[in-house]
This record gives structure tokens, sequence and C-alpha cells, in this order.
């Protein structure tokens, strides 16, 4: 899970319309195999696979490339100031274009209380898009309480993907149901060589045009029927 979460946020830099941001855990922490793993031990662990992908420049160069234009820096700097930081970010040199902007992904730790969220005037920065490689790991009390975050940020910001990891098939049904009534694609407990951020038209489903991260869907009927022609060829019988 952590690989692949760790996959997730470094590739592109954060720069696709797939990159999650809002990491939703339990404040309680998660059992694993391993054992129980409190909120801040997930949040170091993530922070830990993430930096053992990148650890070389090399790598993380390939995985990375290049920040997309000034806002998205500017956008990344001023992350830390929005909480805690559970893993900064770090510049790193391209070794074919040493003038490139490179930077590793920032995690910024965030309450999900619902009294930062809920109101109509809340303005808790994981509500918000913060195109590029900054992520918040959002604390939250319950999976119900997950859920209604899920749906107010998908509602009012959108959502291209959602994914999600658990062993309750419980919570497994409210996030469907939550994703179906909010139009957002979902993958569930994707751990191998399959990623969130692989989304593509006719292949999987992406933009669903059912809520405001896309307009229009790539896999709908009209976008693939009105693209279908019909040639004829007649021979006498």
């Amino acid at each position: 899970m952590l690989a692949n979460l760790a996959f997730s946020l470094s590739l592109y830099s954060g720069q696709m319309c797939t990159t999650p941001q809002n990491l939703l855990i339990p404040r309680g922490g998660i059992a694993t195999d391993a054992g129980p793993k409190s909120y801040d031990e997930v949040v170091a662990d993530l922070a830990a696979a993430v930096d053992g992908l990148l650890g070389d420049d090399a790598r993380a160069s390939a995985l990375l490339g290049a920040i997309v234009g000034p806002r998205v820096r500017e956008r990344l700097e001023a992350a830390p100031g929005l909480g805690g930081v559970a893993l900064a970010s770090r510049a790193v040199t391209h070794p074919d274009f040493p003038d490139a902007t490179v930077r590793t992904p920032l995690v910024v730790k965030a309450d999900g209380a619902r009294k930062f969220w809920e109101g109509a005037d809340a303005d808790a920065p994981y509500l918000s898009e913060c195109f590029g490689p900054v992520s918040f790991a959002v604390a939250v009390d319950s999976a119900a309480d997950a859920v209604a975050l899920l749906r107010r940020t998908t509602r009012d910001k959108g959502a291209m993907t959602v994914g999600a990891y658990t062993t309750s098939p419980e919570v497994e049904r409210l996030i469907e149901e939550a994703c179906l009534e909010e139009c957002a694609q979902l993958s569930l407990n994707l751990t191998s060589g399959v990623y969130v951020n692989q989304t593509a038209a006719f292949s999987d489903f992406h933009g669903t045009g059912g809520n405001p991260s896309a307009n229009a869907a790539l896999c709908d009927g009209a976008f693939v029927a009105s693209r279908f022609r019909v040639v004829e060829v007649r021979r006498p019988a």
C-alpha cells in the first residue's frame, strides 16, 4: 500500500489531474498485518516510502519530471505554512537538464475534525485544489466522517479519481455509495503495479462529467458512439 501511494504521489511531481491530494487517515490509526499503526506512524511510514523511492536523484528525476511553472513552485513553497510538515520537499538535480526545477513531494499534516470543514465558510486547506507536489495527511475521526468529507470535497471542488484502502465490507460499501452518488471514479486496495493515477479513455473511465473536476466524460456513450460510422459493401446475390 505504502509503495503504491508513494509512487502515485511522486509521478510527474504530483502534476497529474489524478494525483492524490487528500489522504484521509483514521485519527486512531489502522490495523495492519504487522499490528496496529497510529496515525503518526502511518504518515511517517508513507514519508519513508517516498524517501526510499526518490533517494537516488537520477531515479527521482525520471519519475518526477520538472515543475511546470512558477505558480506551482510558489504553492509548494507556501504549503509548509498550512500545517505540520510530515515530509519536506527537496530540490533534485536532473542529470541531463541541470537548470530544470525538480522537487520531491511535500506532505502536510491536517486536522479533519468536522468543525474544520463542515460549515459553509470553512477554509481548511484541503477543501481546495493545491495543484502540484503537495498532499495533506488528514486525520479523520471515523469512516463516516471520512466519507462525509469525501462527499463535500467532491461535490464542491470535484474529484477525477478516488482511491480507498479498507478491509471492511461495510466501509467499502459506504465509499462506493458516496462515489456513485457524487460521480467519482473509485479504485479500491491498489497495492501492485496499478496506480490510481492511471486512468485513460477506453481502458479506464477518466472523468465522469458528473462533478466539478470534469464537465465532460471521455467514455460516455455520446463521446464514443458519435465517432463510429457505418460503411457498406454490397454485392449482388
